[in-house]
């Protein structure tokens, strides 16, 4: 081949345009589809793969530039096209490198340089964050053991309440059933001393009323007769007595003997006993004293018997209709004052060392199961029921509401010493731990001693503790169950 056509050519394959180059780009970086949370293992692998990635692309970049420059260099200087002198180049020198990958872009750049100041600001948050749980954690749990201590911020946000751990009397509450009945010593039963007829009725069933307040009106034909006995009774006293004064006049005259003058005498001190026997009858009608001199004063029959109040209280019962012929055994009206009830129980044969009188016992109604009545034990019965082998009870409680009704059941509740030196807690202190019960005792403003302890009975409110604490230590009782929380979230072990 002749020179000019070989340099031609060889022009030509070496200064002819490049065909397009492959993009030879790492693998791609995709996103994992785990949660993408700062501090999770998930991002501290994403975050090493894009620098992982970012690193391999810049230093592709700077081999394939200095493979290019030496390529350039070799080839000027192993061949020269100049006249006849020609150097064939070796193929390796001829074929074209590999493509380099191509240079990130700036926005590409920018995205690197915004992930890593991300990532890096998360590590160093996590970091701090875990650093401040850990002081958060030293904060809470103290360094003795079955000690829990809580922050001032902790502390704020917890309400807690503390009580001393008593010693004393336990007092045990005994309860017996009862009855709700009026004050015998308050209640009448209004009824009629004679025979008659209802004329009017003045009050009705609930009414209250004073002493002496008409209840109704009775007219009696055997009060008339009563009356009428009583009129004739002092007419002839009148007369024997005008008689007597007269025969004694004439026997100072020498007219009449003594004999007449003792049986004038005689006839007028009879009448007298007629007229008091009279009078006393009409008492015994229950005619008042105000009736009887008005008989005296007007010689007047009047047969209208009044029924009245014995005194103040209420109409709790009425057997009386207007028109209806009563009799004396008949129960017309009972008046009560119930401003204080009797609550009349039964004591078991065990429990009667407990009841003394004038003690201080709770009276607890069925219609009011929320309301406590204090009363007195003002009797206790001699003897014993020989059919339920009781004792009879009584108590006298306030009724100023009117509240309590008559025949309402009850319960009597009395305080009976149990034990005369115990230690006790309130019930809400107390919670369930692993080991058994356990109470929070306060050994400080923010330290609290887990402490576990040993029961007794309980006693409404309050139950005694036989071992784990002393008298006078203060224990938690309203936010016990908060402290129980944090205590097995830090995996406290109560002090035994």
């Amino acid at each position: 081949m002749r020179p000019r056509v070989a340099s031609r050519m060889l022009k030509k394959s070496l200064f002819a345009p490049a065909p397009p180059r492959r993009l030879l780009y790492p693998p791609a970086l995709s996103l994992p589809r785990q949660p993408f949370r700062p501090g999770t293992r998930f991002f501290q692998n994403f975050v090493l793969d894009a620098l992982s990635i970012f690193g391999k692309r810049e230093a592709s970049f700077l081999n394939c530039e200095r493979e290019r420059q030496g390529v350039r260099e070799r080839r000027g200087s192993q061949f020269e096209v100049l006249g006849s002198t020609f150097q064939q180049p070796r193929t390796s020198d001829l074929e074209p490198s590999p493509v380099p990958p191509v240079s990130l872009t700036f926005h590409e750049r920018y995205g690197v340089i915004l992930l890593v100041a991300f990532a890096m600001a998360g590590l160093i948050a996590c970091e701090r964050t875990s650093d401040q749980a850990t002081e958060a954690k030293k904060a809470v749990v103290a360094e003795r053991p079955g000690l829990l201590h809580l922050t001032s911020e902790e502390l704020a946000r917890t309400v807690i309440e503390v009580r001393p751990v008593a010693r004393g009397q336990l007092l045990v509450p005994r309860e017996f059933p009862a009855t709700i009945q009026a004050n015998e010593n308050e209640l009448a039963e209004v009824t009629t001393l004679i025979r008659g007829r209802v004329v009017k009725v003045h009050v009705d069933v609930g009414q209250e009323v004073k002493k002496d307040t008409l209840l109704a009106m009775l007219h009696s034909t055997d009060l008339g007769v009563a009356e009428g006995a009583y009129l004739k009774s002092a007419a002839k006293l009148h007369e024997a007595k005008l008689a007597y004064e007269r025969a004694r006049d004439l026997h100072e005259q020498k007219v009449v003997s003594l004999a007449e003058l003792q049986r004038r005498e005689a006839t007028m001190k009879t009448a007298q006993a007629e007229a008091r026997e009279a009078r006393n009858r009409l008492e015994l009608l229950g005619v008042p004293r105000q009736e009887v001199e008005r008989l005296d004063r007007e010689d007047t029959i009047k047969a209208d018997v009044p029924l009245r109040a014995p005194f103040d209280g209420r109409v709790i019962m009425r057997n009386i209709t207007r028109g209806e012929v009563v009799e004396m055994e008949q129960k017309l009206f009972t008046v009560a004052d119930l401003s204080d009830v009797w609550v009349v129980g039964n004591v078991p044969e065990k429990d009667v060392q407990f009841i003394r009188k004038d003690q201080k016992v709770d009276v607890i109604v069925s219609a009011y199961p929320h309301a406590i009545v204090p009363g007195t034990i003002t009797y206790i019965g001699d003897v014993l029921d020989p059919a339920t082998r009781t004792m009879r009870l009584r108590v006298t409680v306030a009724n100023p509401d009117r509240l309590l009704k008559p025949e309402m059941f009850a319960a009597v509740r009395v305080y009976a010493v149990s034990a005369t030196d115990a230690l006790t807690v309130p019930i809400e202190a107390v919670q369930n731990g692993l080991t058994g019960k356990m109470v929070f005792v306060q050994r400080g403003t923010n330290d609290f001693e887990v402490r576990t302890v040993k029961l007794g009975e309980e006693q409404g409110e309050v139950v005694t503790v036989l071992e784990g604490v002393s008298a006078g230590e203060q224990v938690v009782t309203k936010g016990s169950f908060v402290l129980k929380s944090e205590m097995e979230r830090h995996k406290i072990e109560p002090t035994p």
